[in-house]
């Protein structure tokens, strides 16, 4: 549970840095949502509970601060989650193998899924559908998972170490 909560701080400040500084970068750099990376990570490394509050409440966020229709970005967090939860639930393949790949496959898919939910909810508020920028979109999603994935398995890491030292400190006997 302290590890969820964890991330979940971290996960906030992640979507306070997506939604102030990163908006900085030049728009021909490309924009990665750092944040589906982040719940991608989630749904490899967490229970299904603490899982599902951590990215619905950041999806929420999120929604609040720069959405445009109310829902979507936690409904697209959730989605995300669950999908990636499923199909990597004891999968015999190494994780290293498949994460980074099914990153950028599930943002492709998503994306698609929720670009029709919005043609249907919304229809001015979309623009047109492309393949390229979609794919660039999917490219730049996929790049940038590496270091990020790198990042919060160390971290992750650092913090189970730090918790299994202090369950071991508080069971040690004491001598006399």
């Amino acid at each position: 549970m302290k590890l969820a909560v964890i991330f979940w701080f971290t996960g906030v400040l992640l979507v306070v840095a997506q939604t102030t500084i990163l908006q900085f970068l030049p728009s021909w750099l490309g924009r990665p949502d750092f944040l589906y990376i982040f719940v991608a990570f989630i749904a490899y490394r967490f229970a299904w509970i603490p899982g599902i509050v951590t990215v619905f409440s950041l999806g929420w966020i999120v929604d609040v601060i720069a959405g445009i229709q109310l829902g979507f970005y936690p409904l697209q967090c959730l989605i995300t989650f669950a999908t990636l939860k499923t199909l990597t639930h004891k999968s015999p393949v190494k994780e290293t193998t498949y994460q980074i790949p099914l990153v950028g496959l599930s943002y492709f898919a998503v994306q698609m899924l929720l670009y029709f939910v919005y043609s249907l909810a919304s229809p001015e508020l979309l623009s047109e559908w492309s393949w390229g920028v979609m794919l660039q979109r999917t490219a730049l999603i996929t790049v940038s998972a590496i270091p990020v994935f790198v990042l919060c398995t160390k971290f992750y890491e650092y913090l189970l170490k730090k918790q299994l030292k202090a369950k071991s400190l508080k069971r040690r006997p004491r001598k006399y």
